[in-house]
C-alpha cells in the first residue's frame, strides 16, 4: 500500500528517492549524525518550517528523515515533556507535508505518532496541533465527520483550560477554523456558524500571535481565507468569491499562505465554471510557491483539467509548462 502511494505521487516534483527515504524512515529511523540536542532539533524544525512557509515541499520532504530521527533520539535521551513536544512537533509538520503531496498512508502514520507523543507531553497546545493535523489527514481520507469530531473535541479541551495565554486563544481560533472546514466538507451548514465563532475569537488576539505549529499567525485575514474554503466546500462559489475579493496577497506573511489564497480562489472560479479566471489564479499561486500547484494532487488535477478541457484560454499554455517542470 505504501509503495503504491509513492507511485501515485511519482508525477510530482518531489524526487522519488526522497519519498522512498521517508517511507523507509517510518519503518527504521536512520542513524543520527552528531548530537541530538534540543537546540539542534529546534534549529531543524525552524528550517523545516521555513521550507513549509516558502512552499519548498521537495526540500522539506528530503529533510524529514534527519529531523524525525534526531527528534526521536532527543526525546529518548531527555524523557521529559519538552522532548516529547519537540518530537510531536516534528511528526506534526511531517504529517502536514506528506498529506499535502498526497502520501496518504505515510501522513496517517506521522499524524498518529504526533498524537501519541503530544499525549505523552501533556501539553495542551501540542495535543491541539496534533489533533488539527490528524483532522486534516482524516478529511483527505474522505472522513470529514470523524475529522470534525477530532478537531472539535480538541477545541473544547483548549476552551476548558480557560485560554490562559494569547497562544491558547490563537489555538482555539485555529481549531474552530479547521473544524469549520471539516464540517463544510461533510456538507453541513453548521460550518458557517463555526467560522463566525472563529472570526470572533481571532478578533481579540494580539497582533502577530502565532498559530498552532508556529507556521503562520491567526488573524482576521487568515480566518477569512478559511471562510473562502468553507463556502466553496459547501458548493457556494459566489459567496466564496465575494469573501475572497476582499483579501489581498499582502495580507499574508508567507508565500505558502499567499499561494493558498490563490488556489482557494481558483477552486471557487472552477466551481463557478470560469476556466480563464481559474488558470490566472493557479498561475498566481505558482508565482508565490510553485509546489502549491505542482505538488498538491487536488490542485494539480484541477490545473490538468483546465488544460485538457480549455486549452485555448489565457494561461493554459503557461499551466502546461508548469505541470511539466521538474
Amino acid at each position: 500500500m505504501h509503495r503504491r502511494s509513492l507511485l501515485a505521487a511519482a508525477g510530482l516534483a518531489v524526487p522519488m528517492s526522497a519519498l522512498l527515504q521517508v517511507d523507509d524512515a517510518l519503518a527504521v529511523l536512520p542513524e543520527v549524525q552528531g548530537a541530538a540536542t534540543p537546540q539542534r532539533i529546534a534549529s531543524l524544525l525552524t528550517r523545516a518550517r521555513r521550507r513549509w512557509d516558502t512552499g519548498d515541499l521537495s526540500a522539506l520532504v528530503r529533510s524529514l528523515p534527519e529531523l524525525l530521527a534526531a527528534a526521536h533520539q532527543a526525546a529518548e535521551q531527555s524523557d521529559d515533556r519538552a522532548g516529547y513536544v519537540l518530537v510531536a512537533s516534528a511528526y506534526d509538520l511531517a504529517a502536514e507535508a506528506l498529506n499535502k503531496i498526497g502520501m496518504g498512508p505515510q501522513s496517517r502514520i506521522t499524524a498518529d505518532r504526533a498524537t501519541l507523543f503530544a499525549a505523552r507531553s501533556e501539553d495542551v497546545l501540542a495535543q491541539a496541533a496534533a489533533a488539527r493535523t490528524l483532522g486534516v489527514v482524516l478529511r483527505h481520507e474522505d472522513r470529514p465527520r470523524i475529522a470534525e469530531q477530532v478537531t472539535l473535541q480538541a477545541a473544547e479541551r483548549i476552551h476548558a483550560a480557560g485560554l490562559p495565554t494569547p497562544e491558547h486563544a490563537a489555538a482555539y481560533a485555529q481549531m474552530l477554523c479547521t473544524s469549520a472546514y471539516n464540517t463544510a466538507q461533510a456538507g453541513d451548514n453548521r460550518a458557517l456558524d463555526m467560522i463566525q465563532d472563529a472570526r470572533a475569537a481571532a478578533r481579540s488576539l494580539p497582533q502577530g500571535t502565532p498559530a498552532l505549529g508556529r507556521r503562520t499567525r491567526i488573524d482576521s485575514p487568515q480566518v477569512a481565507l478559511y471562510e473562502v474554503s468553507v463556502h466553496w466546500a459547501l458548493g457556494d462559489p459566489e459567496k466564496a468569491l465575494a469573501v475572497g475579493h476582499e483579501l489581498k496577497p499582502a495580507m499574508f506573511a508567507t508565500p505558502e499562505r499567499r499561494a493558498r489564497l490563490h488556489t482557494d480562489m481558483a477552486r471557487a472560479w472552477w466551481l463557478r465554471g470560469r476556466p480563464e479566471q481559474t488558470a490566472q489564479r493557479l498561475l498566481a499561486a505558482s508565482r508565490e510557491a510553485a509546489g502549491e500547484v505542482r505538488d498538491r494532487p487536488a490542485i494539480r488535477a484541477m490545473a490538468q483539467q483546465v488544460v485538457a478541457r480549455h486549452g485555448r484560454v489565457a494561461g493554459a499554455r503557461e499551466l502546461t509548462a508548469l505541470l511539466r517542470r521538474r
